[in-house]
């Protein structure tokens, strides 16, 4: 799987959330993630939520897929969105 993103965004998604998009990329290494569609808004593409591991920590991951997976964002998953992905993780 190849990625790509902006690096002026990858930049401030580390001040505003510290997460690299780097060290983002290992959640879809994650056999447990969930995707889903982002559809809070009408983005003018069709944007991506994932929710999976990256290393121990659990995150949700937005991106866009065309002929690269585009990251967008990447930040810790809030609480809901930890008691979701464990309920669903196979033991």
């Amino acid at each position: 799987m190849e990625f790509e993103w902006d690096e002026n965004k990858n930049k401030s998604n580390q001040e505003k959330h510290g997460i690299d998009f780097n060290d983002a990329k290992e959640v879809f290494n994650d056999k447990n993630r969930t995707l889903s569609e982002d559809n809070r808004f009408d983005y003018s593409e069709k944007r991506w939520i994932t929710i999976g591991k990256m290393f121990k920590a659990i995150i949700v991951v937005v991106y866009t897929i065309s002929d690269a997976t585009r990251l967008i964002s990447a930040r810790y998953a809030n609480k809901k969105e930890r008691i979701s992905y464990n309920s669903k993780e196979i033991k």
